[in-house]
């Protein structure tokens, strides 16, 4: 009876340990990995920002890049050119960068779907 019990709670305590690993496992797959990613991806593109860039602020100001410093940056906004300087950290997205990328990847489908369009004619031929 004894041996009965014991295994019955090893048996338990094992499956409760694999639970307990696939949770977290989970948990980081889900959570902390692409949390981790945003964070970089958002550093990175904070530390690409240049002269001339069009910017939006987490605090929603609007404006074009004037001066970038080690940590800081000054923009100039509206027509009357107030001119602000900020925290990099401040910086919510690169409207410029983001024009940019989405130009490339037109330009790539493009070029994808004219090389499909060639090989489709050669077949023919």
């Amino acid at each position: 009876m004894l041996n009965f019990l014991t295994a019955s709670a090893s048996g338990g305590m094992a499956s409760t340990l694999i639970m307990m690993v696939l949770m977290i496992a989970i948990f980081y797959f889900m959570l902390i990995r692409p949390e981790n990613k945003r964070k970089k991806e958002a550093e990175q593109m904070r530390s690409a920002v240049k002269k001339g860039d069009k910017i939006t602020t987490i605090g929603g100001i609007v404006g074009t890049v004037v001066d970038v410093k080690e940590s800081r940056i000054v923009i100039e906004t509206g027509a009357d050119q107030v001119r602000i300087e900020l925290e990099k950290w401040a910086i919510s997205s690169n409207e410029t960068a983001a024009e940019n990328a989405k130009a490339e990847a037109k330009k790539a489908q493009e070029a994808k779907a004219k090389a499909k369009a060639a090989k489709k004619a050669e077949k023919n031929q």
